[in-house]
């Protein structure tokens, strides 16, 4: 039984010998995953399918030098956390974000995510504003805090993956998504403390 990272440096070993399809099956793998991390730091949904298309551009060329250290998607994720940041240095403007049904499904909470009285009209609107809060407070992050706690609550990486992507140590990533914990926390906590009947 073959590990998803001893596949990928299968499709990895294909490309290197000059199999331009295994490069393909990479993006395909791969292509919604980042495109959703990369929609967290660049909110212009046509923007961030720019950034997503650039990074395969810059991980197929640079492929070559690829020797397996880490795993694929891990570098992979670094290219585009670092395409997606100079993307945002070279706007001289922050876009803001549309919260549209594709970024909706790749947030944090979604609206499939139900309070637990399950499916009154109160529950499912409760769910809605959290789910708009939380998305809110995602994007009002700094790009660093925001880049981490999606990759943790989001994609449901470890740390250690986490630290190896963003380039940083496991303490450094650690503070970082408590850090966006706690301003999320902030964000909910005035909905949160209200008795149920006066929310809306």
């Amino acid at each position: 039984m073959t590990t998803e990272r001893e596949c990928d440096q299968l499709l990895v070993a294909r490309v290197q010998a000059g199999e331009k399809r295994a490069f393909d099956l990479l993006v395909e793998k791969y292509q919604r995953r980042l495109m959703r991390l990369v929609s967290r730091i660049v909110h212009d949904p046509a923007e961030a399918e720019d950034v997503v298309q650039e990074t395969f551009i810059k991980a197929y060329r640079a492929l070559r030098h690829f020797r397996g250290d880490s795993a694929f998607y891990t570098w992979l994720y670094r290219i585009g956390i670092n395409t997606a940041k100079n993307f945002l240095l070279t706007q001289s403007r922050r876009v803001p974000m549309a919260l549209d049904s594709e970024r909706q499904q790749g947030g944090l909470l979604d609206e499939s995510y139900q309070l637990r009285d399950v499916n009154t009209p109160e529950s499912v609107l409760a769910s809605k504003q959290i789910a708009e809060i939380v998305n809110a407070a995602m994007d009002a992050l700094p790009v660093d805090l925001r880049t981490a706690i999606a990759l943790r609550e989001i994609e449901g990486l470890s740390y250690e993956e986490i630290s190896d992507i963003m380039a940083c140590p496991i303490g450094t990533v650690r503070s970082r998504i408590f850090r966006a914990r706690e301003v999320i926390a902030e964000k909910l906590k005035p909905v949160l403390d209200l008795p149920p009947d006066k929310r809306w």
